[in-house]
């Protein structure tokens, strides 16, 4: 059964920085779309960031761009999310997504939301 497991949120002041992390078990996260979303109670999920299978290209919605890095270690199946220069605005749950199909990857798709495989999520707030 595949899972993924999200660690890293938790609570700090704007301008911190926290690292998340999505461990992989049972599926080979190098050829599959994985990728970072988030959502807060009452709204609609966000795409963060994803990473394109087929050549590495990297996705980042615009509030987050030049903030956050995604990235990965496909060995240790694990999925990363490092964010600095944090935001009230980011506060949210945080949830790592895989699915095969590589289109689900772009950002026009992200709000399609139909990625098979999703972690239970790890909660980041952010203090002004």
């Amino acid at each position: 059964q595949v899972q993924l497991v999200e660690s890293g949120g938790g609570s700090v002041q704007a301008g911190g920085s926290l690292r998340l992390s999505c461990d992989v078990s049972r599926l080979s996260t190098s050829r599959y779309c994985m990728g970072w979303f988030r959502q807060a109670p009452g709204k609609e999920r966000e795409g963060v960031a994803t990473i394109y299978p087929g050549d590495g290209h990297l996705y980042y919605a615009d509030s987050v761009n030049g903030r956050f890095t995604i990235s990965q270690d496909t060995t240790k199946r694990t999925l990363y999310l490092p964010m600095n220069s944090l935001k009230p605005e980011d506060t949210d749950m945080y949830y790592c997504a895989a699915d095969g199909r590589w289109y689900l990857c772009y950002p026009r798709s992200w709000s399609e939301g139909r990625y098979n495989y999703w972690g239970q999520g790890t909660q980041v707030t952010v203090s002004a």
